[in-house]
Formats: structure tokens, sequence, C-alpha cells
């Protein structure tokens, strides 16, 4: 059987690619989204007396879509330095406040700044936009494969979000497991018997830094399952998902290859269009 490196010599035969949208199409639809956005953004920041209130004020907001709209531009305007993800969670923003609200802009200087902005502000809606769909190639790719893997083996069971959805933790499927929250994407069972794990991820541009947190990721979660599998003698497999044009940057592909072969017949790296003629039953249950 091949194994993934064989594929690198045509290896952009062998991805796909998700589509996109086109500028400026998408600006009246941005547009019409954000702007109740940037209204409450600035009816929030002409109520406040500081910056650390005005942030209190976006916390406080119950919608939580809204309030993390909020967060992001306030990210825009106020703090840039703060972590995204700390300002999308209500229950940090008074450590928020107290670790960066310092360095937040002076209320006064984000008046002036947001006024000479129109509204709605074609730029920041933009901006913005691309957080919509952020996480979407992600989730498509994890359904195609499901439905690729109920065609080709329908005596089998695939269970894990399709879509959005809570990660399998690892402790679920094996009560002993070392690392109970390590989570997962899917699991491949006939009966009670767990054949194989795996995680599907898409790599749209990933590059530098990030090829190295992949494949180290994976590697250290093949690493631990496997050696937990040897350990108590059962020859569940590990599949890695992968598709997309990050593929072709750097040593991604040597990378995933690499991997594949760390553990002879245990691994097995894929995108889309390998699952039909790498994927067997054969090598399931092996």
């Amino acid at each position: 059987m091949k194994n993934f490196l064989d594929y690198k010599v045509d290896a952009h035969t062998w991805i796909t690619l998700s589509g996109g949208e086109y500028y400026p199409d998408i600006l009246q639809d941005a547009c019409e989204l954000y702007k109740p956005v940037l209204v409450l953004f600035g009816q929030l920041m002409k109520s406040s007396e500081s910056s650390i209130q005005f942030f209190l004020n976006i916390s406080d907001v119950t919608d939580s879509w809204m309030r993390i709209q909020l967060a992001r531009v306030f990210r825009k305007y106020v703090s840039p330095e703060t972590p995204v993800e700390m300002l999308k969670k209500k229950t940090k923003a008074q450590e928020i406040c107290k670790q960066f609200g310092q360095g937040f802009r002076p209320i006064q200087e984000v008046q002036k700044s947001f006024d000479t902005r129109p509204i709605p502000d074609e730029a920041l809606c933009v901006l913005l936009w691309e957080y919509k769909d952020r996480g979407k190639k992600g989730y498509d790719l994890t359904e195609k494969f499901f439905n690729l893997f109920r065609l080709n083996f329908s005596d089998l069971e695939i269970i894990g979000p399709e879509r959005a959805g809570r990660d399998i933790l690892m402790k679920n499927v094996f009560a002993d497991y070392p690392n109970p929250n390590r989570p997962i994407d899917f699991v491949i069972k006939t009966g009670e018997i767990v054949l194989a794990i795996g995680l599907a991820r898409y790599d749209g541009d990933r590059g530098g830094a990030q090829e190295d947190d992949r494949t180290g990721g994976y590697s250290n979660c093949a690493n631990e399952f496997l050696s937990y599998a040897n350990f108590k003698d059962i020859k569940t497999k590990i599949i890695f998902v992968n598709d997309g044009p990050g593929l072709l940057l750097g040593s991604m592909w040597n990378d995933y290859a690499k991997l594949e072969q760390s553990w002879q017949n245990k691994i097995m790296v894929l995108t889309l269009r390998m699952v039909t003629e790498r994927l067997t039953l054969e090598w399931l249950i092996s």
C-alpha cells in the first residue's frame, strides 16, 4: 500500500480546496451584519467615563454573539495587546482590566478615533467578516470525511461531531486512559471494538512556526495514544485527516509523512481524495 510520502510527487492533485468569498462582493452583507455592532459600540463608549468601564459595560451585554463582536472592535480601538480569547470570556472581565487596563487607550482618544470613521465602517466590517466563518472549512472537511467513510464502510460506525460540537474526550472512549481530557474528532468502531480514533483539520495557509505547532501536536497525540495501546495490547489505530493548500507549504508534507512512518502500520495520514484508495478494512482490523 502506498504511504503518504508516495503522493508528494503530484501532491497538488491530492488536496481539496475549500471555496471562499470575493471582495468587494461581501461588502454589502458585511456592513448590514456589523452596523448594529458599531452603533452599540458607539453608544456604550459615549456612556462610559473610562476605557476600563467601557470594557466592563461591554462585558455586561447579555447576547453572547453581540458581546464577542463588541470585544473584537474594542481590541482594535482600545487594547490590541489583549489576547482575543480572553476578551471573549465574560468571566475574565475583571482579570483583563487588572492585567491590561493600564495599557487601554484613554476613552477620549477612542472617541476621537471612532468619530473619524463612518457608520458602517467598511474596513472594520470586512475585518469582522473574516471571523464569521472561521472554522467552517474544518467543519466542511469533517462532514465530508464522515460521508465518505459511511459510503465506503457501511458496516462500521463512525462517531463524533460532524460539524460544530463538542470534541470526544478520550476518557469516554477508554475509561482508564491516562490523559482523560485528550480531545479527538472521531472514533471508528465495529460493535464494541474501537478500530481507530482520529483528528481532522483543514490547513488553509499554515507555514513557518505553525507547521511545527500542528505536526508537533499530532506527534505528541500519536505517541501518547499508541504507547497506551501497546501497553493495553489493543490494535486501535490513529488517523489524521488533513487537507488544504497548507499541506503544500514548507515541510508540511514531509513532516506528515515522517509522522505516519513513526509507528509502523499504526498511523495513517489522509486527504479526502486518498480515503477511497488508502483507507481499507484490512488496515483497520490488522
